[in-house]
């Protein structure tokens, strides 16, 4: 790409079209491209029992960050990334208000892949870890998908 791109902006068009950051109170906070935050806070629509949090919102909130760490620095080469596959180990269970706090970072870079970690903590809990996981991630040309103008227009 001959100019350089305005991370921040993409971010922000990104946090506009993710309708499932945003049902479920998640908030993506970019420290530099390839480290990102996610945060949010355990309501009652997340509970599958009294005052405990399903897995399931848990593994949204990997697959996410994992992404997201995956996305920021992708974006930085005017590309797009997809989920090849993500795992991902639950330590601890999660109740009702509890804050969470996803860290995601890039671990290897390859031409095609992208591999990224994530840690989830509690911090109203002493920053707990409550679970970790591993994902990879396929690096495409945004000029390959239907929302690229919607990101990179004139592209």
């Amino acid at each position: 790409m001959d100019s350089p791109l305005d991370i921040s902006a993409l971010i922000a068009t990104y946090n506009q079209i993710n309708h499932y950051g945003r049902a479920n109170g998640m908030t993506l906070h970019v420290d530099q491209p390839g480290n990102i935050r996610y945060t949010m806070r355990v309501l009652d629509e997340h509970l599958s029992s009294p005052n405990t949090c399903h897995g399931g919102v848990l593994a949204g909130l990997m697959d996410a960050a994992l992404g997201a760490a995956a996305l920021s620095l992708a974006f930085t080469a005017g590309e797009l990334v997809s989920t090849v596959e993500f795992k991902m180990n639950y330590f601890h269970p999660v109740y009702l208000h509890d804050e969470l706090e996803a860290h995601g970072s890039i671990e290897h870079t390859g031409r095609t892949l992208l591999v990224t970690t994530t840690t989830i903590r509690c911090p109203n809990r002493d920053n707990l870890v409550v679970a970790r996981g591993l994902g990879t991630f396929n690096r495409y040309p945004a000029t390959k998908r239907d929302f690229r103008d919607l990101l990179f227009p004139g592209l």
